[in-house]
């Protein structure tokens, strides 16, 4: 299937999912919102893959929210001549901007709530939405050119779509807070010195190189384990120790396979590639 914002490869249990709208700094336009649940909810429900990596084209991974998008009508809280002329709908646009918003944030909340591992290479400048983008992802990586910055308050708003949920459970507060309030750019070396990605790579080829190996290693063990993985870590990031403990208790519980840990050990000591099972299509 072809998309407008997004390109979809997959190789060696490896979904490859590039945004390819460099002339228009990947910025996020109307279609971007209702592309990308679709492709990650295709590759996890079909089970087409155990790990996606997204990347981008051209000199920066994304400029976030295609503000012309919002003057033109496509994204936004309805029909704005509409509203003028009808007092009625002037009272429900709070309303539509709010379900619109949810809507966005939604798009970026399939990244977590999927069950395979979501990895980012991230290149030039992650603005704004693209930060929204970036934390709602498993593993961030990171070129020596890229930068961060939290857009919005010089655009005179809050960032709504995802960044102060996600990012204040990824670095410090006090930085969270520079950042939202100032918009300054955090670099890929601060980034990584705070914890935001995990490595720094030369230039987007060797950061592309890099993270495709990363992916392997995660995609040879397996599947289930790494789906119980991401779903503990959700779980006990938003929850107590306590209730994390049980959660796990529970989880393997019913999840736990004899079969699978007697393959990885085997495959292990033999040094091969281990037979496991894949996760299952949802229906």
């Amino acid at each position: 299937m072809a998309h407008q914002c997004f390109d979809v490869s997959i190789d060696d249990q490896i979904a490859h999912i590039r945004l390819i709208r460099p002339e228009k700094r990947n910025s996020m336009n109307a279609v971007f919102w209702d592309e990308l649940p679709e492709i990650i909810d295709d590759i996890d429900n079909g089970a087409r893959a155990r790990v996606i990596v997204i990347s981008s084209t051209g000199p920066h991974f994304s400029s976030g929210l295609d503000i012309s998008s919002i003057g033109s009508g496509e994204v936004g809280a309805g029909d704005r001549q509409a509203a003028k002329s009808d007092p009625k709908q002037r009272r429900t646009r709070g309303a539509a901007f709010y379900d619109n918003v949810r809507r966005m944030q939604s798009t970026f909340s399939c990244l977590e709530t999927c069950r395979i591992p979501v990895l980012v290479a991230i290149q030039g400048g992650c603005i704004g939405g693209g930060v929204d983008f970036a934390t709602a992802c498993d593993i961030r990586y990171a070129s020596e050119d890229a930068y961060f910055t939290v857009f919005e308050v010089k655009i005179g708003m809050t960032a709504d779509v995802g960044t102060f949920p996600r990012l204040v459970k990824l670095i410090p507060e006090g930085i969270v807070r520079e950042l939202a309030y100032t918009g300054r750019r955090m670099s890929a070396s601060e980034a990584m010195s705070v914890g935001l990605v995990n490595r720094v790579f030369p230039d987007h080829d060797s950061l592309i190189k890099g993270v495709m190996e990363v992916a392997a290693d995660i995609a040879s063990k397996a599947p289930l384990a790494v789906y119980g993985c991401k779903q503990m870590i959700n779980y006990a990031r938003d929850h107590s120790t306590a209730d994390g403990l049980d959660y796990i208790s529970i989880w393997n519980a019913s999840m736990l396979q004899p079969d699978e840990m007697a393959e990885a050990i085997t495959a292990n000591r033999e040094q091969r590639a281990g037979d496991f099972a894949d996760l299952p299509p949802r229906r």
